[in-house]
């Protein structure tokens, strides 16, 4: 398969990159951070915390995660409900975060997301796509931005929502994730070694697009 994987920091514009690439490339886009965004979903409903690791791995065998395309887009379905809307919030993402360090879960997950790359040319997006997800994806990228640049995206894309944000908070939030995506035991972020090394900070979404169509040949 001539599966795509792009690995990178919060706020470095993976998901937006991966979408356009796809399209082009006539390839299944998988959202990976949407699944475990709708796991998390799961367990702030189901009123655990994000340190009860024994809850977390015990609840997440009752959570059933999936992707579809209905009309050309990508809905993620938990225990058979779209929650395409829900799973956007701050709190959302910082319980992901939490969650994807659990070793179950992650086993859960990326179990499902290598069956959809086997049956089909897929492009994924994520912290570990390369190295733990899809290690035999012919074409891996490494894509990242300055602090500041990922900070403003960030402050910019909830500003139009209509959110109100502090860019210095959104910054600190940005920063703290990045070390606990980097330093966590399990499948910590870092660019695969035969991974293709990607700084958007002064790139246009179209430019970034396009190197990584170029990339992957």
């Amino acid at each position: 398969m001539g599966n795509i994987a792009i690995d990178g920091p919060a706020g470095a514009g993976k998901s937006t990159i991966a979408k356009i690439v796809a399209k082009k490339k006539g390839y299944i886009y998988v959202d990976t951070g949407a699944m475990y965004r709708a796991m998390a979903l799961f367990m702030i409903r189901e009123g655990i915390s994000p340190e009860e690791s024994d809850k977390i791995e015990a609840a997440c065998e009752n959570a059933d995660i999936s992707i579809k395309y209905e009309n050309d887009e990508q809905v993620v379905t938990l225990n058979g409900e779209n929650v395409n809307g829900l799973i956007r919030t701050e709190e959302v993402s910082k319980m992901a975060s939490s969650v994807s360090v659990n070793g179950k879960v992650r086993a859960k997950l990326v179990a499902l997301q290598q069956k959809l790359a086997k049956e089909t040319d897929v492009v994924m997006d994520g912290r570990d796509i390369g190295t733990v997800v899809l290690p035999d994806a012919p074409c891996k990228i490494y894509l990242t931005a300055s602090d500041d640049v990922r900070a403003k995206r960030r402050f910019d894309e909830l500003t139009a929502k209509g959110v109100e944000c502090d860019i210095n908070a959104i910054k600190k939030d940005i920063i703290e994730r990045d070390h606990r995506d980097m330093t966590r035991e399990i499948s910590p972020l870092k660019k695969a070694d035969d991974a293709v090394f990607v700084d958007c900070s002064s790139m246009t979404i179209e430019e970034v697009a396009e190197k990584v169509i170029e990339i992957a040949g």
